[in-house]
């Protein structure tokens, strides 16, 4: 390899046909001259623009065809050529110098093209560079030189996570691969399931359990995840009045006051609640608000008012946390749009409560799909105030244009998979991890589950992995109608074949 140009952060070297060179891998420039090195990616592969290869390539079939003679290329010279021909031009960017064995951003330096010598850079070797740390591991897969790529969960402790790519190509995948990893280092995780893809995480791909099975934790609303009034309390009520309802200011003081009446009195249920809105004096309006609110609530079957039904759920999170880790599975594939948002409401709202009294230490919050329950104005708090109490949240989505711009921007870790739409391209390329040349010219060509890391996780190399099979018992697969006839039509011909024999 030789080193052709440098334009700003990106340098094009010149590779040959011999050299095995991949997009997304990195190499080190080594001025030996200056005594420091340049740490690159290559992010594009194109032919190399020789002057009059386009003339040698269009007179190529002419030469080719049958004349009588003997060939005579006595200093082979033709191989030379072809070799030529086959030159490729690598599009690079910087990523880093490295003088004295420390690592540094400095980029403005330029390579000798004489003394520099350029090589392959194994990620293995790269990561040990940059000074990823593996206390908590968690293994995702392999890299492109089918070498393990570890991550540290430390490295997702505090932190603002997107997972995002195409439906299909292994994003939920890895959902569970960080969940399991998590728990496996102690954490207490909460998943908001939406497609109920995460109940069997305690299960074997045979069915069997495994070594996570007590930890897993799934809860369906309105079946095994009910709360009373009392649990609830009077401003997590109000939060999935105002943020999931909308309900109005007057009518929110309106419902402070039946609320505080009615603890006064002692006898706070639902039951009670109804009737105190009933008999209430104030306006109308004011009471029809109330009532409709009332009713909707009553409709999620999340809310009881006998003890024995309600989940103490500060004390399961307290339980999970004293026993070294697990996770809750929220199961909101049975809900509607409105009664997952005063399900997650409520859900977020108690777990802020939580940790704002120390009850509980932190929280790992994985959100599939947040925007069909998450309103737009309330993602800002989840990623600002929020992180702040305690809760970190990781977004995976198919949707990146659902992500609000600041929210990429203010992101961590960002784990991207496929994508071939050109407006999805630019949502994701203005992430602030990386240039938004290195995100579209790699993501553009990932096939399924590959995905290129970006972030704290990696130190800010961008890294293509590879993500491991899970050994676990799959759920929410979208289901087929041919396959399944077909399975179907195959079973019947092997039955009718049983009979014949016998």
């Amino acid at each position: 390899m030789r080193l052709y140009k440098k334009i700003g952060n990106t340098i094009h070297i010149i590779s040959f046909p011999d050299e095995d060179i991949e997009k997304g891998g990195y190499l080190i420039i080594e001025d030996k001259k200056a005594g420091k090195s340049m740490i690159v990616q290559v992010i594009d592969i194109q032919f190399a623009n020789v002057p009059g290869i386009m003339e040698e390539l269009l007179r190529e079939p002419l030469i080719n065809d049958p004349v009588k003679g003997e060939d005579v290329d006595p200093f082979d010279i033709t191989s030379h050529i072809l070799y030529v021909q086959d030159a490729r031009l690598l599009i690079c960017k910087i990523h880093g110098t490295l003088k004295d064995g420390k690592l540094g951003p400095n980029s403005s330096w330029l390579p000798s093209r004489t003394h520099s010598v350029i090589s392959r850079l194994p990620i293995e070797k790269l990561m040990e560079i940059a000074g990823v740390t593996r206390s908590f591991p968690i293994n995702l897969g392999e890299t492109m030189e089918i070498s393990p790529i570890t991550i540290d969960a430390s490295s997702l402790d505090g932190k603002l996570n997107i997972i995002t790519g195409r439906k299909g190509t292994g994003k939920s995948h890895l959902s569970k691969l960080l969940v399991l990893g998590l728990i496996e280092h102690g954490a207490t995780v909460i998943v908001l399931d939406l497609n109920g893809e995460y109940g069997n995480l305690g299960l074997n791909a045979n069915g069997e359990r495994n070594k996570f099975s007590e930890k897993i934790h799934v809860l369906t609303p309105g079946k095994n995840f009910k709360l009373t009034l009392a649990q609830v309390g009077l401003s997590v009520m109000m939060r999935i009045l105002i943020h999931a309802l909308d309900l109005p200011g007057t009518s929110s003081r309106e419902f402070r006051h039946i609320w505080r009446f009615l603890e006064e009195r002692g006898t706070l249920s639902l039951h009670e609640l109804g009737e105190a809105i009933r008999r209430w004096q104030c306006n109308q309006q004011v009471k029809d608000a109330l009532f409709s609110r009332y009713y909707t609530i009553l409709h999620t079957n999340l809310f009881t008012d006998d003890p024995k039904e309600a989940v103490d759920f500060e004390r399961m999170l307290q339980e999970i946390e004293r026993g070294g880790g697990g996770a809750i599975i929220i199961d909101l594939s049975g809900s509607s749009t409105i009664d997952r948002q005063i399900i997650v409401e409520c859900m977020l709202a108690k777990i802020q409560d939580l940790l704002s009294k120390w009850k509980v230490r932190a929280v790992f919050l994985f959100a599939e799909e947040a925007h069909l329950y998450l309103k737009e104005t309330y993602w800002d708090d989840m990623v600002t105030r929020m992180r702040h109490f305690g809760v970190f949240t990781t977004f995976i989505t198919n949707q990146p244009n659902t992500i609000k711009e600041n929210i990429y921007r203010q992101a961590d870790n960002i784990f991207l998979f496929n994508f071939v739409n050109e407006h999805d391209l630019e949502i994701i390329s203005r992430a602030a991890r990386v240039d938004a040349e290195t995100t579209t010219s790699i993501v553009r060509d990932l096939p399924p589950h590959h995905c290129l890391i970006l972030g704290e996780v990696v130190k800010d190399f961008p890294i293509i992995a590879k993500i491991k099979p899970l050994n676990v018992k799959t759920m929410g697969e979208t289901r087929f109608f041919f396959t399944d006839r077909e399975d179907a039509v195959d079973s019947l011909t092997e039955k009718q074949y049983l009979q014949e024999e016998a």
